[in-house]
């Protein structure tokens, strides 16, 4: 038996880009692998059963802090006076660019959050669940994951949680005093 979480969302899968980490038996992964190769073009071997799960969970911890950080570096530019959408064109043509912020980033410009979400507070809310409860199982701290959580609160607290996760630059403008 194989574990082969997918890690992308609806835009990365329709680009051909999903990624599948796999764990469990080694022979069975080769055997399977081409089978894995047509879902998606990056394959990774994780390791035993069960390990492919563990690094689903710290990549998309990884990609929750990421898309967070986002949205709190765009507020910071905003509240200094830095228009909104200036503020993501430098960041998405900076160092700090990725494929996740590179279309999830538009989101928060005026009329482009979708109506249905990629990923919404909830769901994404579920994930940094998952990463603190592995982080106290193996006895690591993951104080980013308990911030991003904490972000998810607030969404959910202000009513955005049927909104994509990139909603928290919301939050962020709010906390600042902007409107």
């Amino acid at each position: 038996m194989l574990d082969a979480p997918i890690s992308g969302s609806p835009v990365t899968l329709a680009q051909g880009n999903a990624a599948v980490m796999v764990g469990g038996d080694k022979a069975a992964f080769e055997r399977i692998e081409p089978v894995l190769r047509a879902i998606g073009p990056k394959v990774t071997y994780i390791g035993a059963s069960g390990l492919a799960v563990q690094m689903k969970i710290a990549v998309n911890l990884l990609l929750m802090v990421e898309v967070i950080a986002f949205g709190e570096a765009v507020a910071l530019a905003e509240k200094g006076g830095v228009a909104r959408e200036t503020a993501v064109d430098a960041i998405l043509k900076s160092v700090a660019a990725s494929p996740v912020l590179a279309y999830r980033g538009p989101f928060i410009l005026d009329g482009k959050m979708p109506a249905i979400p990629l990923a919404d507070v909830t769901l994404q809310q579920k994930d940094m669940l998952l990463a603190l409860e592995l982080g106290r199982k193996l006895g690591s701290p993951v104080p980013l994951a308990a911030a991003a959580n904490e972000m998810m609160n607030a969404c959910r607290g202000l009513g955005l949680d049927h909104r994509d996760f990139v909603t928290a630059h919301d939050v962020y403008r709010r906390l600042g005093g902007q409107t």
